[in-house]
C-alpha cells in the first residue's frame, strides 16, 4: 500500500509554530517514504472557520516549502459522513440521546464528586420509542452518540510505543450535533478510511480520539492506519501552544524577517538529540527523517536559539536564493560579490540594506586620528581595486607609520564605515571605490 499522510487543520486561526512542526513531520515521513501529503481542512466548525484563515494555512505552508499533493475540504464531504453515520445506525452503533448540555454537565459533576470517571452513562439507551417520541415534541433534538465495546484497545504507536485502553472505560463520543453538524471523531475517521491514510502523525492530547477512532474505522470497515503521538510542543513559559493563546504564528515569524529555512530545520530537530546547523535545506532534511528519533519530553520553543539558527541559515544561504527577493528590498543592484560579503554579519536578510548604504549612500565617518587617517588616505592605490587592495594598502600604511593590529585598522574601519565592526574590508573597500573612501578617511561625508 502506499504511504500516505495527512495533515488536517481547522482554519479557525494562523497557524502556530506547534502545527507548523506535525505538518512537517507528516511532509517529511512521506518524502521520506516516497509517498503522499495530503493536506485536509477541517472546517466544518462554520461559526470560527473562515476562508482568509483557510487562505493563510496554504499560505503558511507553502512559505515553509510544503506543498501537497492532494487537497480536501471536509465541508464539501458532508455526504460521505452522512452515509458513514447511515452504516454505523444499521449496524446498531449509533444512538440518539436528548440531553441538553446542562443535563450532561450535572452528570459529569456528580460523577466526579464521586471519584468517578465522567463517562457517559448511556441512558439514552433505555428511552422507550413512546419516550423519545415525547421528547421531541417538547422540543428536544437529539445528538448521536457512538456505541464503543467494551473490549481492549490497543495499538503499537510509532513515539509511545505500545499503548492500550479498556473500551468499557470510555465514554460514547458524540458524533453529530444535535444541529447535525459532524464532529472531529466522525469526520476524521471517515475521512483517513476513505482517503487511505496509512500513517497518523499527530499531537499526543488524541492519544483518547485515537483509542476511540480504532472502534469507529473498524465498524465502518475502515483499514487501520499507523499511529504516531508526539509530545506537545510548549512555548518559553512551558504552556502547550494555542491558536486562542496567540501562541508564535508563522506569519508572525515571517514577517519579523525569520527565514522559512530557519524554521523547518528547527522544528524538524526539536525534541530529538541532534541541533539544526543552518545548513540544512528540505531535501538534507528528508535524508534524515527519522521518526523514531523525537523523544517523549516536552519540548520547547526558543525563540533565542531560532534567532541564532536564523543567523546561520542566512550565513550559509547561496547568492542565488536571495537574488530574487532583493528587489523588495531597494537593492536591485545587489550582486554576488556583495552578498558573499555582507552575509556573515547580518542576522535577517534586510540588515543588507544597512551595508548597502555604507557602502553606496552617504555615510558620516568616525574619525577617532585625523592625522593618521589622512596619511592613510594619501596613500590610497589608484584604481582599479579588488580584495588585494586591502591588504597591500595597509601594508604600505604600516610601514609607513609603524602602526600594525588594532591601531592600524580601527581606525581605518570606523572612517570608512562608521562602525568598529562588520564584513572584511577586503571585501568592502572595492565596493567603495577610490573617491569614497578618500573623502571618507578625510572626515567627509560620502
Amino acid at each position: 500500500m502506499e504511504t500516505r499522510l495527512r495533515f488536517a487543520p481547522s482554519p479557525t486561526g494562523r497557524l502556530h509554530v506547534g502545527n507548523a512542526r506535525i505538518a512537517l513531520t507528516n511532509w517529511l515521513f512521506a518524502r521520506k517514504s516516497k509517498g503522499a501529503f495530503l493536506l485536509r481542512l477541517d472546517d466544518t466548525d462554520i461559526e470560527r472557520s473562515t476562508k482568509e484563515f483557510a487562505q493563510g494555512i496554504e499560505e503558511d505552508l507553502r512559505w515553509l516549502g510544503l506543498e501537497w499533493d492532494e487537497f480536501a475540504r471536509q465541508s464539501a464531504r458532508l455526504d460521505r459522513y452522512g452515509a458513514a453515520l447511515d452504516r454505523l445506525r444499521k449496524a446498531d452503533r449509533l444512538y440518539p440521546c436528548y440531553e441538553t448540555p446542562e443535563e450532561l454537565e450535572i452528570k459529569r459533576k456528580v460523577l466526579m464528586s464521586r471519584g468517578l470517571p465522567p463517562i457517559y452513562d448511556r441512558a439514552a439507551l433505555e428511552l422507550s420509542a413512546d419516550e423519545q417520541a415525547a421528547l421531541v415534541a417538547e422540543g428536544r433534538t437529539p445528538h448521536w452518540r457512538f456505541k464503543l465495546e467494551g473490549v481492549a484497545i490497543e495499538w503499537d504507536d510509532l513515539s509511545r510505543g505500545r499503548v492500550a485502553f479498556d473500551g468499557k472505560a470510555l465514554s460514547d463520543p458524540v458524533l453529530v450535533r444535535a444541529d447535525g453538524r459532524p464532529l472531529y471523531s466522525l469526520s476524521s475517521a471517515v475521512d483517513d478510511g476513505e482517503m487511505f491514510v496509512s500513517h497518523v502523525i499527530r499531537g499526543e492530547d488524541h492519544v483518547a480520539n485515537t483509542a476511540l477512532q480504532i472502534q469507529l474505522l473498524q465498524a465502518l470497515g475502515y483499514r487501520l492506519p499507523t499511529f504516531a503521538h508526539l509530545p506537545l510542543l510548549a512555548d518559553e513559559r512551558g504552556q502547550n501552544l494555542s491558536k486562542r493563546l496567540d501562541s508564535v504564528s508563522l506569519s508572525g515569524l515571517r514577517d519579523d524577517g525569520i527565514e522559512s529555512l530557519a524554521v523547518t530545520g528547527y522544528l524538524a530537530h526539536l525534541g530529538t538529540s541532534q541541533a539544526a546547523d543552518g545548513s540544512e535545506d528540505l531535501g538534507a532534511l528528508i535524508d534524515r527523517f527519522d521518526i523514531t528519533a523525537f523523544g517523549r519530553a516536552t519540548p520547547h520553543f526558543d525563540s533565542n536559539e531560532l534567532e541564532r539558527l536564523n543567523a546561520r541559515v542566512l550565513h550559509n544561504l547561496p547568492y542565488e536564493l536571495v537574488a530574487d527577493r532583493f528587489g523588495a528590498l531597494s537593492l536591485d543592484n545587489a550582486d554576488e560579490a556583495f552578498w558573499l560579503a555582507v552575509r556573515p554579519n547580518i542576522r535577517r536578510l534586510a540588515d543588507a540594506v544597512d551595508w548597502w548604504r555604507i557602502c553606496y549612500d552617504a555615510v558620516t565617518p568616525v574619525i577617532e586620528d585625523p592625522p593618521y587617517c589622512l596619511t592613510a588616505a594619501e596613500m590610497l592605490p589608484s584604481e582599479p581595486w579588488d580584495e588585494s587592495t586591502w591588504a597591500s594598502w595597509t601594508g604600505d600604511v604600516a610601514a609607513a607609520t609603524g602602526r600594525k593590529g588594532k591601531s592600524l585598522f580601527h581606525p581605518l574601519r570606523l572612517a570608512l564605515t562608521g562602525l568598529d565592526r562588520g564584513p572584511e574590508l577586503k571585501h568592502l573597500l572595492p565596493m567603495l571605490g577610490f573617491q569614497r573612501a578618500a573623502l571618507r578617511l578625510k572626515g567627509g561625508a560620502a
